[in-house]
C-alpha cells in the first residue's frame, strides 16, 4: 500500500521527490539539504543564492491577523534562509493567490508589510504573479549573495564543537512569529568574523532542525535541555517544538565562540546549549519532533 504523506511525514516526502535531483553540477554549489541552492556565477567568485517559501492561511496565519503582518512574514521567512547561509539578500519575487472575495484593501495591506520588509533589509521587490484560490496564500522566492570563501551550510560540524543559538526560543505563536527579524546582520557578521563549522535557521523547531544539521554533518549532539533561553511565558518542550522561531543554529570551536562572545556586536544573546559529538544521534533523547507539516492534527 502507498504510503500517505502523513505517514511519510516532511523530510522523507522531501528525500523521495529530490532523490534523482543532484546535490551539485557544473554551475549548482548547493543542491538539496540546505536553507538554500547557491548557483555559480561565470567570472564571479559569488554565489548566488536561491530561496522559495509558502505561506497559507488556517497554517501559517489566522484570518484574522493584521493583513500587513502577512506580507511581512511572507519575506522575512525567506530572508531568514538567506541568513543562514551567511548571504545578503537581492530581489523577491511574490505570488499572491486568493478568494476573488477577498477585500482590495486587506491585499494592500498584504503588500505593505511586504513592503516594509523590503525596505528594512533592502531587498527590491522585483515582480510576481496573482492567481485565484480558495485560501489566501503568498508564494516568495528571493535571491541572495554570499562570497564562496564564505557560505555557511549545515554540513561542517564537528565533534567537540560548541553548539549555539541566538535570541530565545519557544513560544513563537504568541506573535513572534509574525514580526520576526531575520538574523541577516548576524549571520553576515558570523561569516565575516568566525566562520562557524555548520549553520542554519531554526524554523520547524530545535527538535527537527538539530537533527537535520547533525544528519548534514555527519555527527550527534549532546543537548543541555537545562540552558536552553526561553522566549518569556515558554517551556522547555515549546522551545523543542513549536518551531518559527527564526534563529541561527550554529557550531563552532569553543575557542572561537570565546572569540564571539568577547566581540559580538549585536544586543542578539548567543547561548551555548550544547557540544557536537562523535557517537550519532541527539542525547538526552528529544521526546517531541518539532513541527512536521503532514503530521500536525
Amino acid at each position: 500500500m502507498t504510503p500517505t504523506l502523513a505517514q511519510l511525514g516532511e523530510d522523507r516526502l522531501i528525500g523521495m521527490l529530490t532523490r534523482r535531483w543532484p546535490r551539485s553540477h557544473r554551475t549548482l554549489a548547493v543542491g538539496v539539504g540546505d536553507d538554500c541552492a547557491a548557483i555559480r556565477t561565470k567570472g564571479s567568485r559569488r554565489l548566488l543564492l536561491l530561496k522559495t517559501d509558502a505561506i497559507v492561511e488556517g497554517v501559517h496565519f489566522q484570518p484574522g491577523v493584521t493583513a500587513w503582518k502577512i506580507g511581512w512574514k511572507a519575506l522575512a521567512r525567506c530572508l531568514s534562509d538567506i541568513a543562514a547561509m551567511g548571504g545578503e539578500p537581492d530581489a523577491a519575487l511574490v505570488c499572491l493567490a486568493a478568494p476573488a472575495g477577498t477585500p482590495a484593501a486587506r491585499v494592500r495591506g498584504v503588500y505593505r508589510g511586504l513592503d516594509r520588509c523590503a525596505a528594512r533589509f533592502g531587498v527590491t521587490m522585483a515582480g510576481g504573479e496573482t492567481v485565484r484560490a480558495q485560501a489566501l496564500s503568498l508564494t516568495v522566492a528571493v535571491t541572495g549573495w554570499v562570497a564562496g570563501s564564505r557560505i555557511l551550510l549545515r554540513s561542517g560540524a564537528r565533534p567537540g564543537d560548541a553548539l549555539c543559538v541566538t535570541g530565545h526560543l519557544g513560544g513563537s505563536g504568541g506573535g513572534h512569529h509574525l514580526t520576526f527579524c531575520p538574523r541577516l546582520k548576524e549571520a553576515q557578521w558570523l561569516a565575516h568574523h568566525t566562520r562557524p563549522s555548520a549553520m542554519m535557521d531554526l524554523s520547524d523547531g530545535l527538535a527537527a532542525d538539530l537533527p537535520r544539521l547533525c544528519r548534514a554533518s555527519g555527527v550527534g549532539a549532546s543537548l543541555d535541555i537545562a540552558s536552553l533561553p526561553l522566549r518569556r511565558g515558554a517551556t522547555p518542550r515549546q522551545a523543542l517544538a513549536d518551531g518559527e522561531d527564526f534563529e541561527l543554529l550554529f557550531a563552532t570551536r569553543p575557542s572561537r565562540l570565546r572569540q564571539i562572545l568577547h566581540r559580538w556586536p549585536f544586543p542578539t544573546p548567543i547561548t551555548r546549549i550544547g557540544e557536537i559529538t562523535a557517537r550519532r544521534g541527539i542525547r538526552p533523547s528529544l521526546g517531541s519532533h518539532g513541527y512536521d507539516h503532514f503530521q500536525q492534527p
